[in-house]
């Protein structure tokens, strides 16, 4: 299997959660935003990163008389509350606290993904920085040496070609960060041969045309199935020896939301995975935690978004 050498030192790239957050250590503390703070699990992680240092504060918004009562005691004094009647004016007034200078990372609380993502994509009073919000997943599993991540598997239904171009530039400074380059990326589609009535696949060859040398950073091959991206065995049997992302794929671009979302969902049902997940495309770091989401899965989050503040300024 032909491997493309990563630069500096291979030993910086963080394989594990538990390196990332080492890693984290030194930078300087995130200052979230939420919206929708009045949620036990959201302060718990908030609490967590206080004591680890990986915050120094936050601003917390939503039922004001719910955030004191459920506020952990080591985050008296470290927070400032503001109040919110409803979701809408939760969202707005978190990404306001963005656009003053007073955080940032948002994180999302109790309040609904849809309310949450208008304040964010808002033309006037958002946070948008690219025409594409994208979501992208990490996870980290025994049956793997690395973070894996999968994008999009959250916002995007069924992306265009010039969206996955969008979505792939919006993954760059969590990579970044990650000490990953390139970003090795498999472009997934139910076969490896080109048609042009599987979609999948002719937006995987024009994507793998234009970064096929690493241009900038991001190497792109494909159409893939998920077996060649993550395999190198699978990938040499299938005649992909040659490929330098064959086998080893450091992010999956699916085709679908259903395809990313179901991938993701199995890796953390039948892999063990542990995952976190961000949203990119924003001018700052986006956490969109799902309502099943516990502590670790928001910690992890915060970590995340300390990355991709790490390595932002990345382009393709």
């Amino acid at each position: 299997m032909a491997r493309l050498p990563r630069g500096g030192a291979d030993a910086m790239v963080i394989r594990t959660f538990a390196h990332l957050d080492a890693a984290m250590a030194v930078r300087p503390p995130l200052r979230p935003a939420v919206a929708g703070a009045d949620d036990a699990a959201t302060l718990t992680a908030l609490a967590d990163a206080l004591g680890t240092g990986r915050i120094s504060g936050a601003v917390l918004v939503g039922d004001a008389e719910a955030i004191t009562r459920l506020l952990p005691q080591s985050l008296d004094g470290k927070v400032v509350i503001l109040p919110a009647r409803d979701a809408t004016e939760a969202a707005a007034l978190a990404v306001a606290a963005i656009r003053a200078g007073e955080a940032d990372v948002l994180v999302k609380g109790s309040v609904d993904s849809a309310a949450y993502l208008r304040a964010v994509v808002a033309r006037e009073a958002g946070l948008r920085a690219s025409d594409v919000l994208s979501n992208v997943t990490l996870a980290e599993m025994p049956s793997l040496p690395r973070l894996i991540g999968a994008t999009d598997n959250g916002i995007v239904v069924l992306p265009t070609l010039e969206q996955k171009r969008a979505i792939l530039r919006n993954a760059v400074p969590l990579f970044a960060g990650l000490g990953v380059s390139p970003l090795r990326v498999a472009a997934i589609a139910a076969s490896e041969k080109v048609h042009p009535s599987q979609p999948a696949t002719t937006d995987a060859a024009a994507l793998r045309d234009e970064w096929a040398m690493g241009s900038g950073s991001v190497l792109v091959d494909g159409p893939f199935g998920y077996d060649v991206a993550l395999s190198s065995a699978a990938a040499a049997k299938k005649g992909f020896a040659a490929s330098l992302v064959a086998g080893q794929a450091d992010l999956i671009l699916f085709p679908s939301i259903e395809a990313g979302n179901a991938t993701v969902k199995a890796w953390k049902l039948h892999g063990q995975a542990r995952t976190a997940s961000i949203v990119m495309g924003a001018r700052v770091p986006v956490l969109l935690n799902s309502r099943a989401d516990g502590p670790e899965q928001r910690r992890f989050g915060l970590l995340l978004a300390a990355a991709v503040l790490a390595g932002q300024g990345g382009k393709p």
